[in-house]
């Protein structure tokens, strides 16, 4: 049976195959519940008290958000510019990014013990999710119906994080 290609879906031999694994919103939706998971832990840490826990997971927290804001500033949000036409909408995220990124800044030069740490880790949280849910809810749908490439752009995302990662 010849093998047909319909949108984001492919047949062959009669088996469906969804969008793989390189799905650009696929893998930016998986870094946002990550992150999202990271901060929730965070605040179960804080609730301990547990210094040395809070500072190595806001490490880890800062190293995921500064990796995944540059990959979508340098592949996601140039290619959704092009086909969505939301000028507004693309440079409010970008704006977002600036704010995160200059509150990850503090929380990396800030010591554990600050009486601020806790408070700059949260609101960083809650930029993040506001940011996440605009994504979610307005950036990727128009995305999604401009039926961009998500595949190539998420194979892009996937290899430059890979050396992101590595560095």
């Amino acid at each position: 049976m010849p093998t047909t290609q319909s949108g984001t879906t492919r047949k062959t031999t009669g088996t469906t195959v969804r969008r793989s694994k390189n799905d650009a919103i696929k893998l930016l939706m998986a870094d946002h519940a990550k992150v999202k998971k990271m901060f929730k832990e965070f605040q179960k840490l804080s609730k301990k008290n547990d210094e040395a826990g809070k500072e190595e997971l806001a490490g880890q927290i800062c190293k995921e958000l500064t990796i995944h804001a540059q990959l979508e500033e340098e592949i996601f949000y140039p290619a959704a510019r092009e086909e969505i036409d939301d000028d507004d909408l693309m440079n409010e995220a970008l704006v977002e990014h600036t704010a995160a990124k200059d509150l990850i800044s503090q929380i990396q030069s800030m010591d554990v013990s600050d009486p601020m740490y806790d408070a700059t880790v949260n609101v960083l949280g809650e930029y993040v999710n506001h940011h996440v849910e605009e994504e979610e809810k307005e950036i990727f749908p128009k995305v999604q119906k401009a039926k961009m490439d998500l595949e190539e752009i998420g194979s892009e995302i996937a290899e430059r994080k890979e050396a992101l990662t590595e560095e």
